[in-house]
């Protein structure tokens, strides 16, 4: 670890000798009616914590220049409107950089109230479990490595694993149960190597550099998002340089990545990135067995045609390989295992779609129309030897085209969003798998099948919220209503409606009560939709598939000592009903997703129910007006019933979750941040260690079976590990260079894993049989940890 701290010093007296002078850097922008798109003027702003400032022209635009490079938040008031900051802005010498300032009329007589501006952001829709990330966060998260997935798991009631997997496991619901979106598209994958269903992937998809902010919901979920059981992440994207091309290449511990934006006519900018992996060179080298390469793309284009009216384009895709590297010399019994059982798959995906704003006198309609697409690939032979029979091979391709409208603005004193959806999604795959399934009949089967799927979608939905008491009280309530042509049961517009109610109440100018309460569902996988029996029968659509439901309850308190402190308590109860539950092993998808492959592509029922609950608190504050400190702790219990009718853990039961985060800012330029992070030990379940000796049920799938009777009986250690972000920036006068140095696990935590099943061998490596059984192997069980030191480098050019 220290010779990567020495490597970021080094770099430290070379830069420093050219370094250009500070104070140099501009911002310009415009400040609009958020409803209308109609210009402010006479807005007054200013850096948000100095004395800074300027106040709008006629057309809404402002210029602040001669200010120190770094990031800055900017704040403005204007008469009859709502009071804003925004979000974190880098400024550099190198560049002028622009924002647009969105207010909102305020709907209280001037002399009746006057509300301060908060840089913490709460909609009436989702008053709790909603947080908001910018850029700085983003940027600067120790262990976060400039990836979204490892950022957003400082935030209370967010999980992790001591794995190298980015699975999203929030208030104690599995990986399967969040939504993505991107400047209002839906994208179906945040990570690279993603798992067909579900969430998870070793490495984070979206280019950091592009994004302006994320509110992250964690529940009190917008009538206007929907089909997600347990979080939603909405991205929002920076528009490009409107005066010059800017250029932006970063080379990082495992890709290399370059960045353009800037104009293309006096009306349209954009922004494009490219990056790619070289981590099979580098697994190569170290000897690792599995050799993944991965590259993506993403691009915005947006138009104003005129005051009232823009268009906005834009993409993300991603090209993933996934090899194995069986030209491993001697390899170890770890390295032999993974190479056992881990088939060889290649993924590819994408999103585009295009988003239409018209602003009317109070209000603006946008209209959305996107596509994504994900094609998965995996295979495996026997002995990983091609001259062998497969004993998987799989392909399948998931096709969605949406078209969304919405309507959202000011009527007498209401807020008002509503609109509908359409949508038309396509299935389709060829599957073939040897199977043995020990709580059947202990016979191995093949599953063999190909299945095609037209579905037709769409959806209702609305939300009215108005301010009482002088916007002392706030109430929202929201509906939405989702069906589809799969089946009756899905057919049912009014079947499947999720109500949503939230409140927000203000003791006083320091103290909050929050709350919240809805009913959200979730279709269940397009795997699962589209499973088939090898005689090509629908079996779930047989089975009376049905949409997973989760009813909320959440109440919160939340205490603002000064503007730039928050501190929240927020307690919630989750209620799970209708999940798929497998006719395999009576386990409930619940408790899945979070392994490499394919999640869902099985026979279910729709009888599943389930519970989490706990309590989260966050704090935000600033110590001795020098150190930065974030901290979160969250109880949860997480439970699914057995087909007994018993709560029993669901694999996602961490029970204690809390994070530490210490940063300062230091002279010259320099960042150095903390995370320290503890997570509670995980329930499993141990090996039924007489069909993993079965050869005919070991030799394809090479690796122990699970006693489902035993289901999560067992739990492993808590887990905890320091991170440590350094960050050296230099801003010269047409240039701007950061150097960082991110650590993960600095003291080199080494947790304790379930232990693997492995065949003994005999001197010449061919397995050993039972002596009196010669139907079964002897096997043995390896010890397996998880963690180690994770140093890695970057440098960020920009010009």
């Amino acid at each position: 670890m220290l010779r990567y701290l020495l490597l970021i010093l080094a770099f430290c007296p070379l830069a420093a000798l050219s370094q250009g002078t500070t104070g140099n850097a501009v911002i310009k922008g415009r400040v609009y009616d958020a409803n209308s798109n109609d210009p402010l003027p006479f807005t007054n702003l200013i850096v948000y914590g100095t004395t800074i400032g300027t106040t709008s022209d006629t057309a809404g635009n402002f210029v602040i220049s001669g200010l120190k490079p770094g990031f800055i938040k900017i704040a403005a008031t204007s008469v009859g409107f709502e009071s804003f900051i925004s979000e974190d802005i880098m400024v550099t010498n190198a560049r002028v950089r622009f924002i647009e300032i969105p207010m909102v009329e305020s709907s209280i007589e001037l002399e009746q109230v006057i509300v301060k501006a908060s840089p913490f952001r709460k909609t009436e829709e989702s008053p709790v479990s909603m947080r908001t990330l910018g850029i700085r966060d983003l940027e600067r998260s120790p262990g976060g490595n400039r990836d979204v997935s490892k950022v957003i798991q400082a935030l209370p009631g967010v999980a992790s694993t001591v794995s190298f997997r980015n699975d999203v496991i929030v208030r104690g619901g599995g990986p399967s149960e969040n939504k993505f979106y991107l400047d209002g598209i839906e994208i179906p994958n945040l990570n690279h190597f993603a798992t067909q269903g579900a969430s998870g992937g070793p490495v984070g998809m979206i280019n950091i550099d592009f994004i302006r902010e994320i509110d992250f919901y964690s529940g009190a979920f917008p009538a206007n998002r929907g089909n997600a059981l347990s979080s939603i992440l909405d991205m929002k994207q920076i528009d490009g340089n409107q005066e010059r091309i800017i250029t932006k290449g970063a080379l990082g511990a495992t890709d290399l990545s370059l960045a353009f934006n800037g104009p293309l006519s006096d009306r349209t900018t954009f922004l494009f990135s490219a990056r790619r992996s070289y981590l099979k060179f580098l697994f190569d080298i170290i000897g690792l067995p599995f050799l993944p390469t991965y590259n993506d793309f993403q691009f915005k284009v947006k138009t104003r045609f005129d005051q009232k009216n823009e268009l906005t384009v834009l993409g993300i895709g991603a090209i993933d390989q996934f090899n194995l590297n069986t030209g491993l010399e001697n390899p170890d019994e770890g390295q032999q295992y993974i190479l056992n059982y881990l088939p060889v798959f290649e993924q590819w995906n994408y999103a585009m779609g295009a988003v239409y704003k018209h602003y009317r006198k109070h209000s603006f309609d946008t209209w959305v129309f996107s596509r994504n697409m994900l094609n998965n690939e995996s295979y495996k032979h026997e002995d990983n030897d091609k001259t062998k029979p497969f004993i998987q091979n799989y392909l399948s391709q998931e096709i969605e085209n949406k078209l969304r409208f919405e309507n959202s603005g000011q009527y007498y004193g209401f807020k008002i969003i509503r609109g509908a959806g359409l949508e038309y999604a396509k299935y389709n795959t060829t599957t073939f798998q040897r199977v043995f399934i020990p709580r059947v009949d202990d016979t191995l089967r093949t599953l063999q099948f190909g299945s095609e799927l037209d579905l037709f979608k769409w959806n209702l939905f609305g939300q009215i919220s108005r301010g009482f008491l002088t916007n002392r009280l706030i109430l929202s309530f929201g509906s939405r209503f989702d069906a589809n042509n799969y089946s009756r049961e899905f057919k049912n517009l009014l079947k499947n409606w999720s109500p949503r109610l939230s409140a927000a109440y203000a003791l006083n100018s320091k103290f909050f009560i929050n709350m919240n309460t809805g009913r959200f569902l979730q279709q269940p996988a397009y795997t699962t939709l589209g499973y088939r029996s090898n005689e090509g029968e629908l079996m779930n659509k047989l089975n009376n598939l049905k949409y997973i439901q989760a009813d909320h309850y959440v109440v919160g308190l939340e205490y603002r000592r000064v503007e730039s402190s928050k501190i929240t308590i927020e307690g919630f109860y989750k209620r799970y009903s209708d999940y798929p539950v497998s006719v395999t092993d009576s386990i409930s998808l619940a408790n899945k997703g979070g392994d490499f492959g394919i999640f869902g592509n099985e026979e279910v029922t729709s009888t599943g129910s389930g519970r989490a609950f706990g309590f989260e608190t966050y704090v935000r504050e600033s110590l001795m007006n020098t150190f930065d400190l974030i901290a979160s702790y969250t109880y949860v219990r997480s439970e699914f019933e057995s087909k007994e009718g018993n709560y029993i853990s669901s694999s996602w039961d961490n029970r204690h979750i809390l994070n530490l985060t210490l940063s300062r800012d230091f002279k010259n330029d320099w960042y150095i941040g903390l995370k320290w992070r503890f997570v509670g030990g995980s329930p499993y379940t141990p090996y039924d260690l007489y069909r993993s000796s079965v050869i005919e049920a070991y030799n394809i799938q090479p690796r122990g079976y699970l006693d489902y009777n035993k289901f999560n009986t067992e739990r492993l250690e808590a887990f905890h590990q320091l991170d440590i972000r350094i960050d050296k920036e230099y801003f010269f006068d047409r240039w701007s260079l950061t150097l960082y140095a991110d650590i993960q696990n600095a003291y080199n935590l080494q947790s304790i894993e379930q232990p693997f099943i492995v065949v003994e061998t005999d001197e010449d490596g061919a397995r050993k049989v039972v002596e009196n059984d010669p139907m079964r192997y002897q096997l043995k069980q390896v010890a397996s940890t998880s963690g180690t030191v994770l140093p890695s480098i970057g440098i960020i050019v920009e010009f």
